[in-house]
Order: structure tokens, then C-alpha cells, then sequence
């Protein structure tokens, strides 16, 4: 009976064990996809970016609609620096936090009265930035592969 009790007691614990990993796994996995999204926006806006700034030194409406995408990205850093990260991704979720409170420091910095400032944005370190977020992109996939 001692067997018994013994076998299912330790049984139990490697199927609960093997929940846990798998539960691990599982977060890890959505974590790396919500990251990878994350600097794909950046990475997109990197390359959008440039043409939008030289449109909306001349067109009020490409100003505007320059000013809302950085209002986005505003709300998509807050959004990401507040995900929980599993431990196995903590390290990289600090270095991209710090990326980001730098990319937010920029485009605040850029805004004069709730208006965006193209010459502070044009001679800011934005692009710098979004290099260096984007080189994240290989410890990601180092942690998902």
C-alpha cells in the first residue's frame, strides 16, 4: 500500500512539475511574440519615419498625422514596459524597458505645447534608438529558438 501511495504521490508531482514547465514554456513563447510585435512597430516607424518627418515639415496634415503615430507609440511603450515577462526573459525585458523610457524621453522632448517640434525630433537621438531596439530582435530569437 506504501508502494502504492509512494508511486501516485511521485507520479503527481512529474505530472504537476511537467505543468509547470509547460506553463513556462507557454509564457515564454507569448512573451517573445508580444516583444517581437513590439519592435516590429519600431522597426516599421524606423523606416516610415524619415518620409513622414519631411512631409510634415511642409504639410500640416502629415504633421498631425505624425503627431498621433507618436502619441501611439507613446501608448504601445507604456503598454509593453508594464508586461510581466517570465524569468527567462526578464534580462532582455529590462534592456528593451530602457530602450523604450529613452525612446519616450525623445519624442517628449520633441513636443512643444502638445505640438510636435520637428527640429527637436530631427536632431534628437530617435534613430539611434530604434537601431538599438531593433538589434534586440536577435536576443529574442536566441530565446525563442
Amino acid at each position: 500500500m506504501r508502494k502504492l501511495i509512494l508511486v501516485t504521490t511521485l507520479l503527481s508531482s512529474i505530472l504537476l512539475s511537467g505543468c509547470s514547465v509547460l506553463e513556462e514554456v507557454n509564457s515564454s513563447l507569448a512573451y517573445v511574440n508580444k516583444a517581437t510585435e513590439h519592435i516590429n512597430t519600431w522597426q516599421d516607424f524606423g523606416q516610415e519615419a524619415p518620409q513622414m518627418i519631411q512631409e510634415a515639415a511642409t504639410n500640416a496634415n502629415a504633421k498631425e498625422e505624425l503627431e498621433a503615430e507618436l502619441n501611439t507609440l507613446l501608448n504601445e511603450i507604456d503598454e509593453f514596459n508594464s508586461t510581466d515577462a517570465p524569468a527567462i526573459a526578464e534580462g532582455i525585458h529590462q534592456q528593451i524597458v530602457e530602450k523604450n523610457e529613452a525612446l519616450k524621453g525623445v519624442i517628449e522632448s520633441s513636443m512643444e505645447n502638445g505640438e510636435l517640434a520637428l527640429d527637436n525630433l530631427q536632431e534628437s537621438e530617435l534613430f539611434t534608438l530604434i537601431n538599438e531596439v531593433t538589434t534586440m530582435m536577435n536576443l529574442l530569437e536566441d530565446l525563442g529558438g
